[in-house]
């Protein structure tokens, strides 16, 4: 087969899977759309994995978000989202293409930022994505420069590490929803989080990958002396969203214990990297001698200090 040949058969290749993905991406809107509706119909929910669903989002945080728009006035229809990877799955590409929204999306990875760049997604929306290892030093400054100020619509936070410091540092703008990754393993009842560490990265900082982020409890802190209140839990155990409280909304307000969901997932590694399956107490006994900082009383302990078989009082809800 000559090099011609193999061209023509690779631009093809390419073609063809460019209109699969684009279909794909279509029929996945165009559905998503009928659970959008059944939202605008649903009411006042009491546990937001009612109305979960996924067209893009990870674990149904696109209904979430969905469900909050429609019950939150929202003035500047923007939004920011840190951790997005290629943006294939995140929390707000569908507020991009369904909901016409405007967005700044960084992430720590080149290769990541190029793909979103070349993505048909970066010039058919207002989408801009900058390549950025966040830190509390430099989260406003990017905010500032990329035009993102003030008072937008959403800000979610996944960065698997720094989630507390970060969010803590962020003034450049005043988000009215925000979504932000929790660590279920720390429990329902303590404030903590990891150490700042402008480094920190979670495949590096413990094999078993369990040691990252910031308790429920830590961020519902953190909201309340932002000036906001704590709306619950996705079903999966994973993200936490919050309400700036100057807006009128009506839905349920919950402390961290009557909303914290316990996340099943069975991610955890061994020392050779392969997946260990940890469930329930076993994950913080796995990480018992690391460091945190407890928020409360603003002191360093260990994760031993607060595994939940010594500590009663924490509440746990099933999947």
């Amino acid at each position: 087969m000559n090099s011609r040949i193999r061209r023509f058969i690779r631009q093809l290749i390419r073609i063809l899977t460019a209109r699969v993905v684009s279909q794909v991406e279509t029929n996945t809107i165009l559905s998503a759309k009928l659970h959008v509706e059944r939202i605008r119909n649903a009411g006042v929910v009491s546990d937001l994995g009612e109305i979960e669903f996924r067209a893009f989002s990870q674990w149904g945080e696109d209904g979430i978000i969905q469900y909050l728009i429609h019950n939150v006035p929202v003035a500047d229809r923007s939004f920011v989202e840190f951790g997005v990877e290629n943006y294939t799955e995140a929390n707000t590409r569908f507020l991009l293409i369904n909901d016409g929204w405007r967005g700044l999306v960084l992430d720590g990875s080149k290769d990541d930022i190029r793909h979103i760049q070349k993505d048909d997604i970066y010039w058919r929306h207002d989408l801009t994505a900058k390549c950025l290892f966040i830190t509390r030093d430099n989260i406003n400054e990017v905010l500032i420069a990329s035009g993102f100020v003030g008072d937008i619509g959403l800000l979610s936070i996944d960065i698997d590490g720094n989630d507390y410091w970060v969010w803590q540092a962020i003034d450049a703008i005043t988000p009215r929803i925000v979504v932000c990754e929790y660590n279920s393993v720390f429990g329902a009842k303590d404030a903590v989080t990891v150490p700042y560490n402008d480094q920190f990265d979670w495949s590096e900082a413990h094999y078993s990958r369990l040691y990252f982020g910031a308790s429920l409890a830590a961020l519902c802190d953190l909201a309340e002396a932002k000036g906001y209140e704590f709306i619950g839990c996705n079903s999966a155990g994973v993200n936490a969203f919050f309400i700036r409280k100057d807006l009128q909304h009506g839905l349920p307000v919950l402390s961290a214990a009557e909303g914290f969901v316990q996340s099943k997932l069975r991610q955890s590694r061994d020392e050779s990297g392969n997946l260990s399956f940890l469930s329930g107490d076993a994950r913080i006994k796995e990480i018992s001698e690391l460091p945190l900082h407890d928020i409360r009383a603003n002191e360093p302990i260990q994760v031993k200090d607060i595994i939940q078989t010594q500590r009663p009082g924490n509440v746990e809800k099933d999947l």
